[in-house]
């Protein structure tokens, strides 16, 4: 018998020493996950301090760039009052009964161009007006023209005479104002 109770001694030893040895590594894998939820946390941190910083550089340029195209768009004229120029890149203004092309950025004043020239007269495509412009027939150059030939439609600059066919509103009578 004194074998067999060796045997068990034996097996008990075995389950202590493997026992332990299961949880140390449930120890250890538990540190390393512990640590790289801190670590992960620790860039989070810095991502959402990130973010703000960056959130507020936005917010502070687009009132930047608001202030400097109204600056920009509101020039001295003839007896001291202001006119309304051209800044590329700026809003459409509304059309009204003394509003005059040159209010309009250049990319917009060469829109109208082709659209008043005598074949537009019946009106013109996005692909024609690209082609008027002289201007490669993209998908990018296709959808840019596209939304600002729709913005001049909408500040009563252009008409859609039928869908997606535009021609000048200077050619189909006044605009209201507004």
């Amino acid at each position: 018998m004194s074998g067999r109770g060796g045997a068990v001694r034996l097996l008990v030893s075995l389950v202590e020493v493997a026992v332990p040895s299961v949880l140390g590594l449930l120890e250890i894998r538990e540190k390393k996950v512990r640590e790289e939820v801190a670590r992960l946390r620790e860039e989070a941190e810095q991502v959402q301090a990130a973010l703000v910083a960056a959130e507020g550089a936005l917010v502070r340029l687009a009132g930047a760039r608001e202030t400097v195209a109204e600056v920009l768009g509101e020039q001295p004229g003839q007896g001291g009052e202001l006119t309304r120029s051209a800044v590329a890149g700026s809003t459409v203004p509304h059309r009204g009964e003394d509003a005059v092309e040159s209010a309009l950025a250049p990319e917009y004043q060469q829109i109208l161009r082709v659209l008043t020239a005598p074949e537009a007269a019946d009106g013109m495509r996005v692909k024609q007006i690209l082609v008027g412009l002289g201007w490669e027939t993209t998908p990018t150059r296709i959808e840019g023209v596209r939304s600002r030939v729709r913005r001049l439609a909408a500040r009563g600059w252009a008409t859609e005479v039928r869908p997606n066919v535009f021609v000048s509103a200077m050619t189909t009578g006044p605009a209201a104002a507004g």
